[in-house]
């Protein structure tokens, strides 16, 4: 995969980049989980994005390092055009709504399908409901939300960007399950390699694993909570 590559950055050694998207309505609070996660900051006065954004943040998953390129898309509806490109290569996403506007939950549907028409089949998705830290204002049950996540097989956490709540957990289960499908394609390209050397010297009619071996997202296991 064009998007997954080892190689040095500021003289450390990454061994894998795993792009990443941020998607979902304006106002839902994209930007600040971004740069929560990335920069641990939180701001205010925060001001919609424009087109696309993005940052970086290495972090170590099973003994290797992993640099996450996280794209922060725009979600007014002028922007859709140019946003969508970016889908392209993705290997992780964040389906993001605000839980105080039923709105931007009743559009995860929409943007799921965007994204799903134009990303890897083998993408990593988790719904979020951003702002948790503004339960009195609630508009979106967390029921609600386990049921989306579970019947389109998502994982699903509620965050707060100004409290920090959630949002490293968040981020580090997507790049952990994205380690985990690209561990997992490895050994079954090593072992298919293995065994078709050894059915070659022997002499004997093997098939090997196609692309469906690897599982796809639909398999994940869901609606994971905090």
């Amino acid at each position: 995969m064009s998007n997954l590559y080892g190689g040095a950055f500021g003289g450390n050694k990454v061994d894998y980049v795993f792009k990443t998207v941020l998607i979902g309505d304006s106002a839902v609070g994209k930007s600040q989980l971004l740069a929560r996660f990335s920069r641990n900051e939180f701001s205010m006065d925060s001001k919609s994005t424009i087109g696309v954004e993005f940052q970086t943040r290495t972090v170590e998953i099973d003994h290797k390092s992993v640099k996450a390129q996280i794209w922060d898309t725009a979600g007014q509806e002028r922007y859709r055009a140019v946003t969508s490109a970016y889908y392209r290569g993705a290997v992780g996403a964040m389906l993001v709504y605000d839980i105080t506007k039923r709105q931007s939950f009743d559009h995860m549907a929409r943007w799921l399908e965007e994204l799903r028409g134009n990303a890897d089949k083998n993408i990593v998705i988790m719904l979020v409901g951003n702002k948790s830290d503004l339960e009195a204002h609630r508009e979106v049950s967390t029921e609600d939300a386990k049921e989306f996540a579970q019947m389109e097989n998502l994982y699903f956490m509620e965050t707060s960007a100004l409290e920090a709540t959630n949002v490293e957990q968040a981020f580090l289960t997507v790049l952990t399950e994205i380690y985990r499908v690209v561990s997992k394609k490895s050994l079954v390209a090593n072992e298919a390699e293995s065994g078709g050397k050894e059915a070659l010297l022997q002499g004997t009619k093997i098939v090997l694993p196609g692309k469906e071996t690897t599982p796809a997202a639909s398999n994940f296991s869901c609606c994971r909570t905090s």
